[in-house]
């Protein structure tokens, strides 16, 4: 997977403009003419930084709509809807920072010697509860395998050596990401 410099500043231009368009009252950004890219099925989450802090971040793990209505559905849900934080105001967009994960499908992990820190991303699914850490956290928090590992499972509500247990199911998946922030890894500005 492969996204050209065009298609990520479309889709963070789309993201910013479906934040302000919630604040702004304003009409929803225009999916016409995009790229084929952006037509496809894709998962993604959309993150949102202020000021060198998380300030949102929700997404969908799997494909369940074109990637450009994803990333536009997705801004606004982690802009006004992430339980985490209060909705975003007015007076935060100038600051503002945005991130996209374009992610590939999940793959059942069979062993966790396999995890490449940087590169995956982790989902862990036990009974009923779950949890998902994109490959670009712990890279941020200097995670090991180990570290990765319990933490997801903490996200998921579970205790931190649930990935050992045999009826715990480990996913991985990989992302391209891109971000408005000049100083980001990834960055398209």
């Amino acid at each position: 997977m492969s996204i050209s410099e065009a298609d990520k500043q479309r889709l963070l231009q789309l993201a910013r403009d479906s934040i302000k368009a919630h604040l702004q009252g304003g009409a929803m950004p225009s999916l016409e003419g995009v790229s084929p890219l952006l037509g496809e099925r894709r998962g993604v989450f959309v993150t949102l930084h202020r000021q060198g802090q998380l300030r949102g971040c929700i997404g969908y793990l799997e494909a369940v709509k074109p990637l450009g209505q994803a990333v536009v559905d997705m801004a606004a849900a982690a802009a006004f809807h992430d339980p985490r934080f209060v909705p975003l105001r007015e007076n935060e967009l100038a600051d503002l920072e945005l991130e996209i994960s374009v992610l590939t499908p999940m793959e059942r992990l069979e062993r966790v010697e396999d995890i490449q820190v940087g590169k995956h991303g982790l989902y862990v699914d036990k009974g009923l509860n779950r949890g998902l850490l994109l490959p670009q956290v712990a890279v941020e928090y200097r995670w090991d395998r180990t570290a990765f590992l319990r933490q997801t499972c903490v996200k998921a509500g579970l205790p931190p050596d649930a990935w050992k247990d045999a009826d715990t199911r480990i996913y991985t998946f990989t992302a391209e990401i891109f971000s408005d922030h000049p100083e980001k890894p990834g960055s398209s500005r």
